[in-house]
């Protein structure tokens, strides 16, 4: 893959606009002024170098344009690459110089959910948000094909171009979201605890989105392309095994639930087993397993207890 940065910036001669307009203008005059005073002396030669006169003056003004801050235009002549003019303002320029406007403005691509496998197999929808640029206008136009769906129309112009590259970013972009997808898994669903520090696409965050980015900058850098910011902004398993993953964590949070709660109970029957000892009152070891036995019957119930109320039995 090509690193080295080939754009350089155009060293060809330019003017001002404003000082190249008034040029031209008085240009325009003194043709004029030469047709009219050939044609009042009948003066072939004073009409015919008014005329041309005229015609270079409108050829001339095709090499005025104007940049916008963060806009650069490539510069050909006759075919070959002659810089990249980034100062904005107007200009004028050998009007036979053909110029490619580009915009060097950061661009949001907000790729549409796509259906992969994650690393388990699993098939998962993802999307992300991509902030795109161009760094290398000389790449951008010259090593891909992108820009071709523009340079196919007369009088592209940079919205076009950009659009181009655009798509180019998108069908990259989804070809490095599947690999990324495919290298981790959705989610930790691992029952033992030895992979409990496992990168998930559900859990990794930040980390899943450095790698996104690497993986596009390596994809797009000889397009002369950057990639800012990718973030990963949709996750979700795909609908055919949606609701067996929901209930399989459902159970799971069920399970930590059920945990804590025992866990709990276990301390407050001990607690109260301590107070009654602390208080003098001694239960004999069936009635101190009873105790507990009810005690964690009510604690780790999913509903209210409801009381019974031992009377003792009644003699006849």
């Amino acid at each position: 893959m090509k690193t080295e940065k080939n754009e350089y910036a155009y060293s060809g001669f330019k003017m001002n606009g404003f000082v190249a307009l008034i040029l031209f203008f008085a240009l325009m005059v003194a043709s004029i002024y030469t047709i009219v005073v050939g044609g009042i002396n009948e003066c072939g030669w004073l009409i015919g170098g008014g005329i041309v006169l005229l015609i270079i003056s409108f050829i001339a003004l095709i090499g005025l344009f104007t940049l916008e801050p963060n806009e650069a235009a490539v510069m050909i002549f006759f075919g070959k690459y002659k810089g990249t003019f980034n100062q904005h303002g107007f200009y004028w320029v050998n009007p036979f110089m053909s110029r490619k406007r580009l915009t060097m403005r950061a661009r949001n691509l907000d790729a549409e959910p796509i259906k992969v496998n994650d690393k388990e197999g699993n098939p998962i929808l993802i999307g992300m948000v991509i902030v795109w640029k161009l760094n290398d206008t000389y790449k951008a136009m010259f090593e891909i094909d992108a820009q071709s769906i523009a340079n196919g129309a007369t009088g592209a112009n940079a919205t076009t171009r950009m659009n181009a590259f655009e798509k180019y970013v998108r069908i990259q972009g989804d070809a490095a979201l599947r690999e990324v997808a495919g290298l981790y898994a959705y989610d930790d669903n691992k029952d033992t605890s030895e992979d409990d520090n496992e990168l998930t696409l559900r859990s990794g965050g930040a980390e899943i989105n450095e790698i996104l980015v690497e993986k596009l900058n390596e994809r797009l850098a000889f397009a002369g392309i950057e990639v800012q910011e990718a973030r990963i902004n949709y996750l979700t398993y795909a609908p055919e095994i949606a609701a067996v993953m929901l209930r399989r964590q459902q159970a799971t949070a069920v399970i930590a639930a059920r945990e804590k709660i025992v866990e709990g109970a276990v301390s407050m029957v001990k607690l109260a087993l301590d107070k009654l000892g602390t208080e003098g009152i001694e239960l004999s070891e069936e009635k101190r397993a009873s105790m507990v036995s009810n005690l964690l019957v009510v604690l780790c119930a999913d509903e209210a207890a409801q009381p019974v109320i031992n009377t003792g039995s009644t003699g006849k």
